[in-house]
């Protein structure tokens, strides 16, 4: 959301700020003449128009920050997910390695146990 809200504000800056300057170039408009701009004409002192550029440059520099701020988050959020993806990994690959370990140690200890006809108690009644 925020990129998008971003992306318009620089974008209608950007549109405000290039229809202004090619709308009013050349010799016949002086700052002493007015300023029209999509169709409006304002009177305005060289002051006030030179305002009116600081404003959409900072709603210029508004919008950039916002699409700049939403990058960064979403690029943080790509880099905790690799590192979560990551220490599950190394979880997974830990028990893995544990689970195979049992099944060896139980394997083993099936194979030393005596079978169930060599029991030296074998027939002798228990306790």
């Amino acid at each position: 959301m925020l990129v998008i809200l971003g992306l318009i504000l620089l974008l209608v800056a950007l549109i405000v700020g290039v229809a202004g300057v090619l709308g009013n170039a050349g010799s016949a408009h002086t700052p002493a003449d007015g300023f029209s701009m999509f169709g409006y004409h304002v009177t305005a002192s060289t002051g006030t128009v030179f305002l009116y550029g600081i404003v959409v440059g900072a709603i210029a520099v508004l919008g950039l920050t916002m699409l700049l701020a939403s990058a960064r988050r979403t690029a943080q959020r790509g880099r905790s997910a690799r590192r979560e993806l990551k220490q599950s990994r190394r979880d997974t690959a830990t028990l893995r390695q544990d689970r195979d370990t049992l099944l060896d140690q139980q394997a083993t200890d099936r194979e030393d146990a005596p079978a169930d006809g060599d029991s030296p108690n074998h027939g002798a009644p228990p306790g």
